[in-house]
């Protein structure tokens, strides 16, 4: 017999159980009761953390996000860490961004969020990654930081998630090079395009 699950492993299991209930059935199946039945303990020790659905829905999507830890890529050059950040969410967001998309239709309806908010909430400080690999950049004088707008510098992730909602499976690494080499960079190398 295994001892009483507590603190943050208590959480882990529930958040864990949770991700569980939503990928296997949906917002429409995703209850406080059903998720409390997955994990083997009782509503109440759900309630006692999260209010409702809503903010157990939130949690659920932090926790998925940050199973994977990320490590801001350093290759020594603006190309290798965009297509090393990018790399990381091939292999590690297809299934979240699915559920985002395809699963979450109800919640949508129910709350009048939009997928951006939740995007917000699974990135958390993940778009810390972001910023450090465009100061690597200008340090090294690869581009100008006046010149990146806060549009140009999501544009390589944002057209990888277009991607992942078309397809809703990982991409071959040719798609995030095009990406990369043929959209990206001729937008983000000094000289190219208005000034932001």
């Amino acid at each position: 017999m295994t001892g009483r699950r507590r603190g943050a492993e208590l959480e882990r299991a529930l958040l864990d159980a949770a991700w569980a209930e939503l990928t296997e059935n949906g917002y429409a199946g995703f209850t406080m009761d059903s998720v409390a039945a997955r994990a083997g303990t009782s509503p109440p020790v759900l309630y006692r953390r999260w209010s409702n659905r809503h903010e157990l829905l939130h949690a659920t999507i932090r926790h998925a996000a940050h199973r994977t830890p990320l490590v801001t890529p350093d290759t020594g050059s603006l190309r290798g860490d965009v297509l090393a950040l990018m790399r990381h969410a091939n292999e590690t967001r297809t299934e979240l961004v699915a559920v985002l998309s395809v699963h979450l239709g109800g919640y949508y309806h129910e709350t009048g969020a939009s997928p951006v908010e939740l995007r917000d909430v699974m990135l958390g400080g993940r778009l810390e990654a972001v910023e450090a690999i465009y100061q690597q950049a200008a340090a090294r004088g690869e581009i100008d930081p006046d010149r990146l707008t806060e549009r140009l510098k999501m544009l390589p992730f944002d057209l990888l998630r277009a991607e992942f909602l078309m397809v809703l499976r990982p991409l071959p690494d040719s798609t995030l090079e095009q990406i990369v080499d043929t959209v990206f960079l001729p937008l983000a190398q000094p000289g190219a395009g208005p000034k932001a």
